[in-house]
C-alpha cells in the first residue's frame, strides 16, 4: 500500500519558473517524508511513482482534484526531493505557494542505464510499505492559507 502525503510545493518565484518551464530547467519540487527516503534509500536519478489526489492554492481552496497517475524523477543533487515536471507545473498552474495531496504508490530504483533518469536507464520497482497505508507527511487544514503569495505567470 502506499504512503499518503499533502505538502508544500518548493521552488523559485513564479517569474522564474516562467522561463524555466520552457527551458526544461527544475522549477518546483518537493521533499519526500524522511522516513521514506531512509526506508527505501531514494537516490538521484530514481523515480516516484504515484497519484495527484488534489492541488490547493495559497487561499486553502481546492483547485484540483485529478485522480491521475504520474512517475516524476528525483533531483540531481539528491534523491530526497522529487522534481515536478513543466507539463505538471502549466496543467495545475502551480507555484511555490500551492499544496499537493499525493499517493506515493512506488519508488523505481535505477539499475543501470545512463546518467540522470534518461530513457534507456533500467529501473526496479520497490512498492512503498506494502500491505499498509501511511500518512506521516501531512499539511493540516487551517494550515495552508497563505497571508503572501504570487500569482501564477503562464509561460
Amino acid at each position: 500500500m502506499p504512503e499518503k502525503v499533502r505538502l508544500s510545493v518548493c521552488g523559485f518565484d513564479p517569474m522564474l519558473v516562467r522561463g524555466y518551464v520552457k527551458t526544461g530547467f527544475r522549477a518546483l519540487w518537493f521533499y519526500l517524508p524522511d522516513e521514506l527516503w531512509e526506508d527505501y534509500k531514494v537516490e538521484i536519478g530514481d523515480h516516484i511513482k504515484g497519484t495527484i489526489l488534489a492541488v490547493y492554492n495559497p487561499k486553502e481552496e481546492k483547485t484540483h482534484a485529478p485522480n491521475e497517475a504520474f512517475e516524476w524523477i528525483a533531483s540531481k543533487e539528491t534523491g530526497y526531493a522529487i522534481l515536478i515536471p513543466a507539463d505538471a507545473i502549466t496543467k495545475y498552474e502551480l507555484t511555490e505557494f500551492h499544496f499537493i495531496e499525493l499517493q506515493l504508490d512506488q519508488v523505481l530504483q535505477k539499475q543501470g542505464g545512463g546518467p540522470g533518469g534518461r530513457d534507456q536507464d533500467e529501473f526496479e520497482a520497490v512498492d512503498i510499505y506494502p500491505g499498509e497505508t501511511k500518512q506521516r507527511k501531512w499539511w493540516p487544514d487551517g494550515k495552508m492559507k497563505l497571508s503572501y503569495s504570487l500569482p501564477y505567470a503562464a509561460p
